[in-house]
């Protein structure tokens, strides 16, 4: 079945005093389930969506907005944006969609957050998928600094003076970082609507306080969150994929990799940080490979 003409719902579900959007493509099948959860922290799942094409093979793929993204309500306050509070957010979601079994994929924060959920409610998950996620936050935000001052010379130079007077809104500053997103977060010529869309409704008030002003400046909430020491809890199915020239460097990936007994891990050479579309045939590819061969 082609993913356009696959099944699919949408709906509201009240999760802890706030309403929030989710998406279903596919019927539930032999298959499977496979939630998705998208990054950020404060993106929405439109960029998730090539996973779509999972339906073609009896899948069905489940996305959601998180707390104070995209089509979900906002937080009253900011300081409800926390991990803790996104694990618990997606254990009544799947509750409440009545999801009993299924395969876990996070991208970025979302790798994050599904590593979070599988070490607090391990029992519903069959498997577990970080794309391009991480664990370790200082590791991985030293690596993006190492990636940002391999930019030319001229576009580091504006992301130095700006960052120095704090001018992270600044257009020039704002050109300087796409040019690091360009080589890190998709290396297509032309994006994807569903990335754009995404990156274009970024939840200022989530973003912000959890990460920062942009992907290689993490100076908030979550800056020194590093669980990579329980890694060896996990005893689930596990994958990891990363893009060559990620954002979340292939470092990232291998150091987590070696810490899950089993694991799988995949390096998509020609791939950033969204290999699920610089890749995406190959991408869906690999990772139904992996998810044939679970239990």
């Amino acid at each position: 079945m082609h993913p356009d003409r696959a099944s699919t719902h949408e709906g509201y579900a009240t999760v802890h005093g706030y309403r929030l959007y989710w998406k279903s493509v596919g019927d539930p099948g032999p298959a499977g389930t496979v939630v998705a959860l998208h990054g950020g922290p404060g993106a929405t799942h439109d960029y998730l969506l090539s996973l779509s094409d999972l339906a073609q093979w009896g899948y069905r793929v489940v996305y959601y907005d998180q707390i104070g993204c995209g089509r979900s309500d906002l937080a009253r306050d900011v300081n409800e944006y926390t991990i803790e509070r996104d694990v618990e957010d997606l254990d009544a979601l799947r509750k409440a969609l009545g999801l009993e079994r299924f395969h876990l994929l996070g991208s970025s924060y979302g790798g994050l957050l599904a590593i979070a959920y599988a070490l607090a409610h391990p029992e519903p998950l069959r498997s577990l998928v970080s794309a391009s996620g991480l664990v370790d936050v200082p590791f991985a935000s030293r690596e993006m600094q190492r990636l940002k001052r391999e930019l030319p010379a001229s576009v580091l130079d504006v992301i130095d003076r700006h960052e120095a007077a704090g001018e992270f809104q600044h257009p020039e500053y704002l050109a300087a970082v796409l040019e690091f997103y360009r080589r890190h977060v998709c290396r297509l010529p032309v994006w994807p609507a569903e990335l754009s869309y995404s990156l274009d409704r970024m939840s200022v008030p989530k973003y912000g306080t959890m990460n920062g002003p942009n992907e290689f400046t993490i100076v908030g909430t979550i800056r020194d969150y590093d669980a990579s020491d329980r890694l060896k809890e996990i005893r689930l199915p596990t994958l990891f994929t990363a893009g060559r020239y990620d954002e979340v460097t292939p470092a990232v990936a291998r150091a987590m990799h070696e810490r899950v007994r089993g694991s799988r891990l995949v390096i998509f050479d020609e791939s950033s940080h969204t290999a699920f579309w610089e890749e995406r045939a190959g991408y869906l590819d690999r990772l139904r490979s992996f998810l044939a061969g679970v239990p």
